[in-house]
């Protein structure tokens, strides 16, 4: 028998130039930073600071904070570092573990840089002044309680709802088929005020992940729910997106405009740029092709029906 030829990859067909859309949208927000609505915040955390001479020479941090991928940790003994006046490299950190570590709240709520960093601020403190005391190891332990919030009025909508907050804005272009229904996400700015950016490339990262799990959120993740439960057959009709999939080109503009609350001024950043993401897509898409969508996400079957029955894309 011959040699069998491989098969060709399939292309897929190139959009008719007719039928490309190409607009830019904008949105703006804010978010809580912490827990919010009278929920009670707190965050715990403990210094141990080691030496001979005058001043310490290591220290150890013992903090409850959860690390689920964020850089968290690291960000955690930068700060304490800074709060202690050390080299980062003679910081030991000792996380997550109840045997040592008291209560830190959770992993959510765009909080735990804010919060842990100002219980490592309050435990640097405590452990300074045991040192300058005398003891060996000097121990410093401290429980931060930000100002408490409240619930807002029912009637009037005033209140205190929240102790601090987060800023972004986000352009997104976009080229819309308006034959197919398919969009094409080109590029995303994602601007942030984060107050002090305690670990630039970390934040960097948590706002291009967020971007990109946004992106799936809008576009094609299409969640079906009935009486509490998830209806959809199969992962093949709640498409999360893959590289191929996500926007051609992010860009985070890093603001630093210290928060007055804030550990070294910063702020939450980890959910921000999802707040914005949905608004700007269907802005942009708005600006392509007039049509707004008040329904999500925007696979190419609902995007193609509302256009035509806006009467764009017919022949």
């Amino acid at each position: 028998m011959g040699e069998v030829e491989p098969f060709a990859p399939i292309a897929t067909l190139p959009s008719k130039p007719a039928a490309i859309r190409r607009g830019r949208g904008f949105a703006t927000s804010i978010k809580n930073v912490g827990f919010s609505f009278g929920f009670p915040e707190r965050c715990e955390a403990e210094i141990h600071l080691h030496g001979d001479g005058e001043e310490p020479t290591s220290a150890d941090l013992f903090h409850g904070g959860a690390e689920v991928g964020q850089g968290n940790h690291l960000a955690m003994r930068q700060m304490a570092a800074e709060a202690t006046g050390m080299p980062l490299d003679q910081v030991r950190g000792h996380f997550s573990d109840t045997a040592t570590s008291g209560d830190p709240g959770s992993a959510s709520a765009s909080r735990l840089t804010f919060m842990s960093g100002n219980s490592i601020l309050g435990a640097a403190e405590e452990a300074d002044k045991a040192w300058r005391d005398g003891e060996r190891p000097a121990v410093g332990k401290f429980r931060y309680v930000p100002p408490p919030t409240e619930a807002l009025d029912a009637e009037t909508g005033e209140g205190q709802p929240n102790f601090c907050y987060g800023y972004m804005a986000q352009a997104v272009d976009v080229t819309v088929d308006v034959g197919t229904g398919h969009i094409r996400v080109d590029q995303v700015i994602s601007t942030h005020d984060v107050g002090r950016a305690i670990n630039p490339r970390m934040l960097r990262g948590q706002v291009e992940g967020a971007v990109v799990q946004a992106h799936g959120y809008v576009l094609s993740e299409d969640l079906q729910l009935s009486d509490g439960f998830i209806t959809n057959p199969r992962l093949s009709s709640y498409l999360i997106p893959g590289i191929g999939d996500i926007p051609t080109k992010v860009e985070s503009q890093i603001l630093e405009l210290a928060d007055p609350l804030g550990p070294f001024g910063a702020r939450g950043v980890a959910e921000m740029p999802f707040i914005t993401y949905a608004p700007a897509v269907i802005a942009a898409v708005h600006d392509a092709t007039g049509v707004w969508f008040d329904e999500f996400p925007l696979t190419p079957s609902r995007v193609l029906a509302g256009l035509r029955n806006a009467g764009v894309g017919l022949v």
